[in-house]
């Protein structure tokens, strides 16, 4: 497998486990629920996902799709506070890495990766480690949601990677 390859999987899984969370879980919360202190490191399940909002819709991709370094953003800004606009936007963004994965040459992946923190510090760091960063700084904090939605009494997906695959596997023997 290449590294374009597994990039590849890493952004259908991204989309694949987004959705499976928002749509199938979060969106059954009660609002009590939902914005509930539950001990994250963002709080509530609205300030975990108003988070990766930021860190990923609104720093990494720009950084990444655009070239840009926004300055200015704090990682518990709140970005969206209507929940329903919040799910559609973590979607879009979700959606928005396969595109570019898929115009990634192999070379792209041995190359610096250079960008701005958000206080305006030049930093460079490998480029596939840190967009490996992204996706997985995504797949950490959908753990903590899962986990919170378990420690209140909720229905918790599964989403490891595997099956997504079995899905797909699935889905391409269907005639």
């Amino acid at each position: 497998m290449t590294l374009q390859d597994h990039f590849r999987t890493l952004a259908r899984y991204h989309v694949w486990a987004t959705h499976r969370l928002l749509d199938e879980h979060v969106a059954l919360l009660p609002e009590a629920d939902y914005r509930r202190d539950c001990g994250l490191f963002f709080n509530s399940v609205h300030g975990t996902l108003n988070h990766l909002l930021v860190g990923e819709g609104l720093l990494w991709q720009r950084r990444f799709l655009e070239g840009v370094s926004p300055a200015g953003l704090e990682l518990d800004d709140e970005a969206e506070p209507d929940r329903a606009r919040l799910a559609q936007r973590l979607k879009q963004s979700a959606r928005a890495w396969q595109p570019y994965v898929e115009r990634l040459s192999e070379a792209d992946f041995d190359r610096p990766f250079r960008y701005a923190t958000s206080k305006g510090e030049p930093m460079s760091a490998p480029f596939a480690a840190t967009l490996a960063h992204v996706f997985n700084h995504a797949t950490h904090h959908r753990g903590q949601i899962t986990a919170a939605l378990t420690a209140m009494g909720h229905a918790s997906p599964v989403l490891d990677l595997i099956y997504m695959l079995r899905d797909e596997a699935t889905a391409s023997s269907k005639p």
